[in-house]
């Protein structure tokens, strides 16, 4: 782990965590940075009472068979609990109970493309899939880049089903012709910087966000791509796409945006994330940073690890990304990456797209829904095979970027947030995409027998979800 990654769960005043309902402070000069998400309504909390639960929580190096009591929003004792008068008793013998999962990566599409989703109806898939906080990435229309629409965001969330975060732009209309007004910003309740969806054209601007944010308490995320090795590619550049006869993407756009970041963050000792790697090259570059002690954390995503551009070959636009499906190799590597911990974080990139879009396998736009199935996909995957436990499997995918974010997420403890998703970890099932909670259902997953599934889901003392 690079130095100077901050310590998970300590005081906010010793890391800069903040928690909802609470100013945020600059560590160094007690400047007012910014307010953390607010509470979520709370007029259809209950006490519950969840019996019987293997409680996995890595954060505390705990996994055993226990209870755990909630009451206005909060956890309120864990272990074995004879009664909590008037709680709904949830029998969870047989099930895991976790933090709920953090996805660092969402698109939203809100506002101004709520045809494909919107905040209400993301957060429903967010529940359905045991999410129980997320970062929605800046690529609507208007793009995040006031703090209006910073605000209309955390306005309009405060009755979802997950706790939603905010990634407000790096520039001005994601163009890479002029930055934002990146403290405005985070004063306005954003938690990160990201031009996602496309990257920092301008390297000036992006050495300027990786400098400025740290101070700000952002966390930059980088969306890694040469757009000139790109152009106009629509899957991985091999022998898919040439036999295929569509135009590839190569690695090496990828690969090179991974190098930029990175000789970034170390020339100015500065942190970065590096968003849905997928090449092996990238994570080798990654895996070298950090030895050599860069501040870079990095995320891949199921799909990376689960398929390969062979999938291409159906002419289906739901196998559709950016950055494409790969080769095999490259999926192995990313399984070798979450194994050594070059890969910190799983996230999803959900991006839905409505059918009518995706319909056109060579004009479709990127993008592919995943919080529904993200941790059935990660189980059957990972840990069913040996290659995590599932305790490292929910690091991954809730410690680790609760951590990147500094976000108080992550971990089950008294008086904490009561942010919990129960999972039947052996329970089979098949994706129908029609059955998935949001408003498109462009899923990769589709007809996949996958491992792992979403009982209940608990955010901020509500139960949000039951399946």
């Amino acid at each position: 782990m690079a130095p100077g990654f901050p310590g998970l769960f300590l005081s906010s005043d010793e890391t800069g965590l903040y928690h909802r309902g609470e100013i945020r402070y600059n560590r160094t000069d007690s400047t007012q940075i910014q307010k953390a998400q607010p509470e979520r309504m709370s007029n259809r909390m209950e006490n519950l009472l969840i019996r019987g639960a293997r409680i996995v929580n890595p954060a505390k190096n705990e996994d055993y068979i226990g209870d755990i009591a909630v009451s206005n929003g909060k956890i309120t004792a864990m272990g074995q609990i004879d009664e909590l008068p008037g709680a709904r008793v949830i029998d969870a013998k047989g099930l895991v109970a976790a933090p709920g999962l953090v996805d660092m990566h969402v698109h939203l599409r809100d506002p101004g493309f709520t045809q494909k989703e919107d905040i209400l109806t993301g957060c429903r898939a967010a529940a359905a899939g045991g999410v129980t906080s997320l970062l929605a990435m800046p690529n609507t229309n208007p793009s995040t880049d006031s703090p209006e629409t910073v605000e209309y965001i955390l306005n309009k969330a405060k009755d979802a089903d997950a706790h939603v975060y905010v990634a407000a732009a790096v520039t001005k209309g994601l163009k890479s012709q002029e930055p934002c007004d990146w403290e405005a910003l985070a004063k306005a309740g954003a938690i990160a910087l990201s031009d996602d969806g496309r990257p920092v054209e301008n390297t000036r601007f992006l050495a300027d966000a990786m400098n400025a944010a740290p101070s700000l308490g952002l966390t930059v995320t980088a969306h890694c791509e040469d757009l000139y090795l790109a152009k106009g590619g629509i899957m991985h550049e091999g022998c898919v796409s040439r036999e295929l006869d569509v135009p590839g993407i190569p690695a090496a756009a990828e690969d090179c945006g991974t190098a930029r970041e990175i000789a970034v963050a170390e020339a100015y000792q500065v942190p970065v994330h590096i968003c849905h790697v997928s090449t092996r090259t990238s994570m080798n570059i990654i895996r070298d940073a950090k030895k050599r002690g860069v501040a870079v954390t990095a995320e891949t995503c199921p799909h990376y690890f689960m398929m390969t551009h062979e999938e291409l070959k159906k002419r289906d636009a739901d196998y559709r990304m950016n950055p494409p499906l790969r080769t095999e190799d490259d999926r192995q590597a990313m399984i070798e990456g979450l194994l050594d911990g070059t890969l910190d974080a799983i996230a999803t990139d959900h991006a839905p797209h409505t059918p009518e879009e995706k319909a056109d396998f060579r004009k479709s736009p990127n993008g592919s829904i995943g919080m529904e199935t993200s941790l059935a996909a990660s189980i059957t995957q990972l840990v069913k095979t040996g290659c995590l436990t599932l305790s490292q499997l929910i690091e991954k995918m809730s410690v680790n970027p609760a951590k990147i974010l500094k976000i108080s997420a992550g971990v089950l403890e008294e008086d904490g947030c009561a942010d919990i998703v129960l999972f039947d970890p052996k329970e089979q099932w098949v994706v129908d995409e029609n059955a998935l909670h949001g408003k498109s259902k462009n899923t990769p997953f589709k007809g996949m027998t996958l491992t792992g599934k979403v009982k209940m889901t608990i955010c901020g003392g509500k139960v949000v979800y039951e399946g």
